[in-house]
């Protein structure tokens, strides 16, 4: 007998898919039933997320707005995904997830006010613009660093198993992130502490400028969560019918077994990585343009068309309704101030030790010394 050696292409790994492209189902489909109302909550959350993407783009490049990150072209893969879910079900985020948490309930002055880092801002101002956080929505706050999410979220899932909680936690990344560390420590641990969390990365395509070819050599990512001994499934992420329906099944593996489950979701990031980025450094506009037909928001709109459930007329005054929205929160919220410098320090702990209360004192009075350096302070100290 000769030994033989296995590689992870030699079994890829299919991709599940529902819908077509002009909104019919594939031959044989069974979608997880998705009741009307649901589908246009999560249709019209999908536009309104594509609009602010637009929307802060251009304030951005007008100088109004630091940073940016956009969804677009991956507002199936998070939306079908999210909405899976219950309320109490924690969702830890990468910083694509602004369709899961606007289908919580962010609010569009909640969305602003994050991203000046105004008084109103639930972060005090401490974050980057779009680490949004909301411990009413149960969304955890987005951190810079690729990755920590991963870890923390099999460490949160487990509490919530160990507590007997009736819920689970999700957790969403890119492919850049699952070339981190953090991802093979996270995974590892969910799978053998069996711990009811749903990981969703999200395959766009690229980290920032590195192609997945470049990354790995392997079948995707879904042949790691195999290999880590976790039920996987890869999706087709611009079909919101099979995200959905991936994430009900997930969500209810995850809860009925206490163990984790992996989506990897297929689809493509149609934006800068960043409002930092120029993506025409290192793909071909006509890439783009392929991925650009199979925009998961048309074909959502089509397979709801189909179901007569959505118009163009409807299509048209929502999509106006949402840009007016979105600029008239935009103006009103810029003009807030920024928090009162002594919340710098506040709520990190109980008391403010020694060494923060004297770090606090040293800014304040190198500021009132030299205030015309800091023009955002007036008034606030």
């Amino acid at each position: 007998m000769k030994a033989e050696f296995i590689t992870g292409t030699d079994l890829p790994i299919g991709t599940f898919s529902l819908l077509n492209a002009d909104g019919s189902l594939m031959e044989g489909a069974e979608p997880v039933p998705l009741p009307k109302e649901q589908a246009l909550k999560m249709y019209r959350d999908m536009l309104f997320t594509r609009v602010l993407d637009e929307r802060m783009v251009a304030a951005q490049r007008q100088g109004r707005l630091s940073f940016y990150l956009t969804c677009t072209g991956e507002e199936a893969a998070v939306m079908g995904t999210a909405a899976a879910f219950e309320s109490h079900d924690m969702i830890m985020g990468q910083y694509r997830e602004q369709a899961a948490l606007r289908y919580r309930g962010f609010t569009t002055k909640q969305f602003m006010n994050q991203m000046f880092s105004n008084e109103l801002d639930l972060g005090k101002g401490r974050q980057m613009p779009i680490h949004y956080g909301s411990s009413e929505l149960n969304f955890m706050t987005i951190s810079s660093p690729l990755g920590t999410q991963i870890p923390q979220a099999a460490g949160y899932a487990y509490g919530q198993k160990l507590q007997g909680q009736e819920a689970c936690t999700l957790c969403y990344f890119g492919d850049g992130a699952a070339s981190e560390g953090d991802f093979h420590a996270g995974l590892n641990m969910a799978a053998v502490l069996k711990c009811p969390v749903v990981f969703v990365a999200r395959n766009n395509g690229y980290a920032i400028s590195t192609p997945t070819s470049e990354q790995f050599a392997g079948d995707g990512i879904a042949s790691r969560g195999v290999g880590y001994g976790i039920k996987t499934i890869r999706v087709d992420g611009n079909d919101i019918l099979a995200t959905y329906s991936a994430a009900v099944e997930a969500r209810k593996l995850a809860l009925e077994n206490n163990e984790p489950v992996l989506i990897e979701t297929m689809s493509y990031r149609l934006g800068a990585h960043s409002t930092s980025d120029d993506p025409s450094g290192y793909r071909s506009r006509e890439e783009e343009d392929k991925w650009r037909e199979k925009d998961p928001i048309n074909r959502m709109k089509n397979w709801l068309m189909a179901q007569s459930w959505w118009t163009e007329e409807e299509e048209k005054t929502t999509l106006e309704a949402y840009r007016k929205e979105v600029l008239d929160t935009l103006k009103s919220e810029e003009k807030h101030p920024s928090p009162q410098l002594e919340e710098i320090i506040s709520d990190v702990y109980d008391q403010p030790p020694t060494h923060l209360m004297e770090q606090y004192q040293s800014l304040k009075a190198h500021i009132e010394k030299y205030p015309e350096h800091y023009p955002a302070t007036s008034g606030r100290l």
